[in-house]
C-alpha cells in the first residue's frame, strides 16, 4: 500500500543501502496508525520504519494517514476507525475523565517533554519573561494543545489565565498574522515555528517555552485503543520496530528525512532538517537517559494527572496507570539512547 514511498529510484536505494531489508514471512497484519498533524520531520521515524521495512520484519502492514489534532487522533483510536494513533496526553487524561470505560491508553511517550511555547515579537514588548505577556494579543486555534495547557503554565507561574488576550485564528493563519502584526504572540509547538522563522528572523522573536515556566508536561504519545486487549502482541510488535527507526533518527536523521521527502515530495528539506533539530531536544529530553524512550516517570505522571483534573475542573480524575501503560514497550536495553 505504500509503495509510493519508493517512486524515488535514488532515495530508495539510499534507504535500502542504509539497512538492507529483512521481509517477515508469511502474510502480513494490516495496521492503521493516524498521526497527530501533517507528515513533517516532526514524526520521521515512522516512516522510516515503514521505508526500511522494519514494519514488515515484525509482520505488519501499517499504514500511516494524516491527522487533526490531538483530540482527533484520540476519538479516531477511540471509535476503532485506527488501531493507533499519536496524540496529547492531557488531552487522553480529559478524555478518560469524561469517558472512563475507553480503552484507549499511551503506550509510548513520544515526546518526553511538551514542545510547548508562545513565540512574541520583540517590537511589541514581548521578552523571554512570561509577565511581558501581560495585555498582549496572542493569536491560537480554538482546540489546540499549547492553548489549552496555558492554565496550567499560569498556575505555575502563580498569575491569572486572563494575563493576555486570546485571539482565535486557524493554524494555516498563525503565521500570517504574526508577520502583519494583526497580534503579538502566537502558540506554536516549537518544531513547528521553523515556518514563522523563515519568514521574521528568529532574532525578533522571544521565544516563551512552557517547561521553563516550572511545569513539566509530557507531550503526544503513541496511543492504542481495542489493539491491547485484542491482539497486544501487535502493539509490542509495531513499537518495537517504531522505538528502532526512531533511535536510529536520533543518530542521524538523513534516512527518515529521505522517507518523509518520498511520501511528500513538496516538503523543503532545508525547513524539515531545522524542524527535526527542535523536535529531538524534546524526543531525547533529559529525563530520557532515566526512563528511556517511550518511558515516563511516574511522579511526573501523576502531577501532570493532577494538574489537568485542577485546571480543567474535571468531575473525577482518572489513575495515572490508567492513561499510560508501560507494559508494551521494548525492552530497557532497546530504549536506551546516548548521552
Amino acid at each position: 500500500m505504500q509503495r509510493r514511498l519508493f517512486l524515488s529510484t535514488s532515495v530508495a536505494s539510499s534507504i535500502s543501502l542504509a539497512a538492507p531489508w529483512v521481509h517477515a514471512q508469511g502474510p502480513l497484519t494490516p495496521l492503521k496508525f493516524t498521526l497527530d498533524f501533517r507528515v513533517t520531520s516532526q514524526t520521521s521515524p515512522f516512516f522510516l520504519a515503514q521505508a526500511k521495512g522494519y514494519y514488515k520484519d515484525e509482520g505488519l502492514d501499517v499504514s500511516i494517514d494524516v491527522g487533526a489534532g490531538s483530540v482527533a487522533s484520540i476519538t479516531r483510536v477511540a471509535s476503532g476507525a485506527y488501531d493507533l494513533g499519536l496524540g496529547d496526553i492531557s488531552s487522553l487524561t480529559e478524555f478518560h475523565a469524561q469517558n472512563p470505560d475507553t480503552p484507549v491508553q499511551a503506550i509510548y511517550q513520544y515526546y518526553n517533554r511538551a514542545p510547548f511555547v508562545i513565540i512574541g515579537r520583540k517590537d511589541r514588548g514581548v521578552t523571554s519573561d512570561f509577565a511581558s505577556l501581560k495585555g498582549k494579543r496572542v493569536a491560537a486555534a480554538a482546540v489546540e494543545s499549547t492553548r489549552r495547557s496555558w492554565p496550567m503554565v499560569a498556575r505555575s507561574l502563580k498569575t491569572t489565565p486572563d494575563l493576555f488576550e486570546w485571539v482565535t485564528t486557524d493554524f494555516s493563519a498563525r503565521d500570517n498574522v504574526m508577520v502583519r502584526g494583526d497580534v503579538d504572540a502566537a502558540t506554536y509547538f516549537h518544531d513547528s515555528a521553523v515556518s514563522l522563522f523563515a519568514r521574521m528572523p528568529p532574532k525578533d522573536l522571544a521565544v516563551l517555552e512552557y517547561g521553563k515556566a516550572g511545569l513539566q508536561l509530557y507531550g503526544n504519545a503513541v496511543l492504542a485503543g481495542k489493539l491491547l486487549q485484542d491482539k497486544p502482541e501487535l502493539a509490542k510488535a509495531f513499537l518495537r520496530a517504531s522505538n528502532r527507526a526512531l533511535r536510529e533518527t536520533l543518530q542521524n536523521p538523513d534516512a527518515a528525512l529521505a522517507a518523509i521527502k518520498a511520501r511528500e515530495p513538496i516538503l523543503n528539506m532545508d525547513v524539515e532538517r531545522e524542524r527535526w533539530a527542535i523536535t529531538r531536544q524534546y524526543l531525547a529530553a533529559p529525563e530520557v537517559q532515566s526512563v528511556g524512550l517511550g518511558g515516563v516517570q511516574a511522579s511526573v505522571l501523576a502531577q501532570q494527572v493532577d494538574e489537568v483534573a485542577a485546571v480543567y475542573g474535571l468531575a473525577r480524575k482518572p489513575a495515572a496507570e490508567r492513561v499510560f501503560n508501560p507494559a508494551f514497550l521494548p525492552t530497557a536495553a532497546d530504549r536506551k539512547v546516548a548521552a
